[in-house]
């Protein structure tokens, strides 16, 4: 355990008797206490591509942090940094590390990472009364609204991810369909909502299915639409499925196309799915929480002509652009939608002046917000530029066409699907050692394990497959080419060693 500073209590606290008490501690104390911290907090940043991607959690730190019982005596103010140096930090997601392929979780980029510091300090709520953050959160959505290519006067507001993003629309495109046919409300409401059905891709994030059914819409008025075989979803297979529930009596009030597929990364064609809504009288939501800034990328524009014609648009700038955990975002052409929604009143909450602004938390659900996402969010859009985030996104770009080129031009590797958002998908060609769909976990697993690399296995087109996903701007061509030989020494490890704890040579 490294040497830590010892902070005696000043004298002037120790004759007064004013020794400060938890959670109080003397400023001289908290500034070296920060000091240390972030001098800590640079060089675990720094050194973390020169340890293993991840490392099993051993029973012991295991049972220490599920142990939940509270000491009665308060322990030492430092004891903090030195319980997540030694308790937490050694054991990762792995998501900051370069090798890390498994799943579109990025570092946190550097700039908000002081920001969130900050913005922790100051410790404003974004959500009621009138603050510096709040109007920063207006301006920074309003960004991100640009960004997408929204039309002017769209805006929104920040949320933990894109699964209380898409929630949040859901709710929304339910209180607009609703209360266009009078129903908002009482027996009406009762009747219409027994009806709802939700439309979206066959390939779209598990958090939608789970925000239809936090709005009460039951599995069976679910419809995940048909793809095509660029994992696409299919516009004749949705008006097909919405003129049968027309025909039916039942209500289409809503459908999500996906900007970025998890699997595969596949973009959803926008123009044709509005206008199957626009004629049946539907919302359009579109889950870019991966590929929602797609339309500021020249590769990728032509696939986002129509964004501006969406009702809302999920954005996770905790994905694309490095922003830290916790700062997602829904974006609206015309925010009243959201407040019409959200809108509640209460004798204890009473806003300024008439004129002002409506409060963020009369857009969201959530009353007490957070600063940490708007200035997290701010600070990495201030360091990026609008040149910086479009550099990002290519970066990752032209590493999955070097992954892709990597596993085609390997005879052992089959390439299957990736694209156009940065990931690859692909298997071992002679899966010689077992039930394929087997192997490839087991493949994967081994990569995890030896801690060098790591990816995880997604199911594409009824079989499993290893996927690489390409999100962290440290990666390199380095740890692609590391990738391939980690896949290929697990595959080699399964042919010769499964079973017998033999492992080949590394070539």
């Amino acid at each position: 355990m490294a040497h830590r500073l010892h902070h005696p209590v000043p004298p002037r606290f120790r004759e007064s008797g004013l020794s400060p008490e938890p959670p109080s501690v003397h400023a001289k104390v908290l500034r070296d206490e920060l000091v240390t911290a972030a001098e800590w907090a640079a060089r675990y940043v720094s050194e973390l591509p020169q340890g293993p991607v991840s490392r099993p959690l051993p029973e012991r730190t295991r049972s220490l942090l599920r142990e939940g019982r509270l000491r009665r005596r308060g322990g030492e103010f430092g004891g903090v940094l030195d319980f997540v140096r030694d308790e937490i930090a050694p054991y990762p997601t792995g998501n900051g590390h370069p090798a890390f392929f498994a799943w579109i979780n990025s570092p946190p980029a550097p700039a908000g990472v002081v920001a969130e510091l900050l913005a922790c300090a100051i410790n404003a709520t974004c959500g009621m009364g009138e603050s510096a953050l709040m109007d920063l959160e207006r301006g920074t959505v309003r960004m991100l609204a640009d960004l997408a290519g929204l039309p002017d006067g769209a805006g929104g507001v920040l949320t933990s991810g894109g699964s209380m993003a898409n929630l949040l629309a859901l709710a929304t495109a339910r209180t607009w369909f609703l209360t266009r046919r009078g129903s908002g409300d009482g027996p009406a409401f009762d009747r219409d909502q027994a009806r709802l059905t939700l439309y979206y891709s066959a390939q779209a994030h598990m958090s939608v299915a789970k925000a239809a059914a936090c709005i009460g819409l039951p599995a069976h008025r679910l419809r995940p639409v048909a793809t095509d075989a660029h994992d696409r979803l299919d516009p004749a297979a949705l008006r097909a499925a919405v003129t049968a529930d027309l025909d039916a009596g039942l209500l289409p009030f809503c459908t999500v196309t996906t900007l970025g597929t998890t699997a595969t990364g596949a973009v959803d064609p926008l123009e044709p799915v509005a206008e199957v809504c626009r004629s049946t009288g539907m919302w359009h939501h579109a889950d870019g929480a991966w590929g929602g800034l797609g339309a500021c990328v020249p590769a990728l524009a032509p696939r986002y002509v129509g964004i501006g014609g969406v009702d809302s648009l999920t954005v996770d700038p905790h994905k694309t652009l490095s922003v830290p955990v916790g700062c997602g975002a829904l974006l609206v052409p015309d925010p009243e939608h959201l407040h019409t929604a959200f809108a509640h009143q209460a004798s204890y909450l009473t806003a300024g002046e008439p004129d002002a602004l409506p409060w963020l938390s009369h857009a969201t659900i959530e009353l007490t917000r957070p600063g940490t996402r708007a200035l997290g969010l701010w600070a990495t859009l201030h360091h990026l530029g609008r040149d910086g985030v479009t550099g990002l996104v290519e970066h990752y770009l032209a590493l999955a066409d070097g992954l892709r080129e990597r596993i085609t031009a390997e005879p052992r590797l089959e390439l299957l699907a990736g694209g156009p958002w940065p990931v690859a998908c692909f298997r071992i060609t002679d899966p010689s050692g077992g039930e394929p769909d087997a192997l490839h976990a087991r493949i994967a697993r081994r990569v995890q394990d030896d801690g060098r690399a790591y990816l995880a296995t997604v199911a594409v087109h009824g079989r499993t497959v290893l996927r690489a996903c390409l999100c962290n701007y440290r990666t390199t061509t380095d740890d692609l080419d590391l990738l391939i030989r980690e896949v290929l020494h697990a595959a080699d490890a399964e042919r010769s060693g499964a079973g017998t704890g033999q492992q080949p040579q590394r070539r």
